[in-house]
């Protein structure tokens, strides 16, 4: 065996440009491809505050996270916020920082935000737009500048706000739709002659 390659030493080439012979996990959600990220229809953007939108990518209600695009225009603020669990972070354009730390997130920055963090993300008058990736698990917590809870978004809020401003805006409210992965699988399962426990059924995720 190749301990440098996960394929056998004696493997041809036919046989590493074989695909997986044997159906996926029937338990595994479908996967979800995103072809145009940076989408070209202004009104998949949906508005969180003055100057500032997202963009869903990946909902996944089972986990409690998602993935989205943050836009933010001309001296844009994101309400303070908390997060309880990690953040994930690559800017794709632009410029942004925190009122709290003296460092700039830049354009092709990768960015880890622990859990525990408060934080208010600002966009300077001199940067005409910014867009960054997030992976955001768990919550945001708003909260004012000595941390009382003003409110929180969620996996379920954003859905919530996807679905209202698409089916104000023409895309329709099922537009969301193809970004949310859940327990679709549990449904089947259940289904099935063979009952399945509360406690096994958060396995499948």
């Amino acid at each position: 065996m190749n301990t440098t390659s996960p394929m056998p030493v004696a493997a041809t080439q036919e046989e590493r440009w074989t695909p997986y012979r044997h159906p996926q996990p029937k338990e595994s959600p479908p996967e979800l491809i995103v072809p145009n990220v940076i989408p070209t229809d202004e009104r998949v953007w949906v508005p969180v505050d003055d100057n500032v939108w997202f963009r869903p990518l990946l909902l996944c209600t089972s986990r409690g996270y998602w993935m989205n695009l943050l836009k933010v225009r001309r001296a844009g603020v994101l309400s303070r916020h908390r997060h309880p669990l990690p953040v994930h972070g690559y800017v794709l354009k632009g410029k942004w920082r925190y009122l709290e730390h003296d460092w700039v997130a830049t354009e092709g920055a990768y960015v880890y935000e622990a859990p525990g963090e408060t934080h208010t993300l600002v966009v300077d008058p001199d940067v005409e737009e910014m867009i960054t990736m997030f992976q955001v698990n768990g919550a945001m917590i708003y909260v004012d500048p000595d941390g009382k809870c003003l409110g929180y978004d969620d996996v379920f809020t954003r859905i919530d706000k996807c679905r209202a401003y698409y089916a104000q805006n023409g895309l329709g409210a099922d537009y969301v739709d193809q970004f949310i992965r859940h327990f679709g699988s549990l449904k089947r399962l259940r289904a099935s002659a063979s009952p399945v426990r509360p406690q096994r059924a958060m396995r499948y995720a």
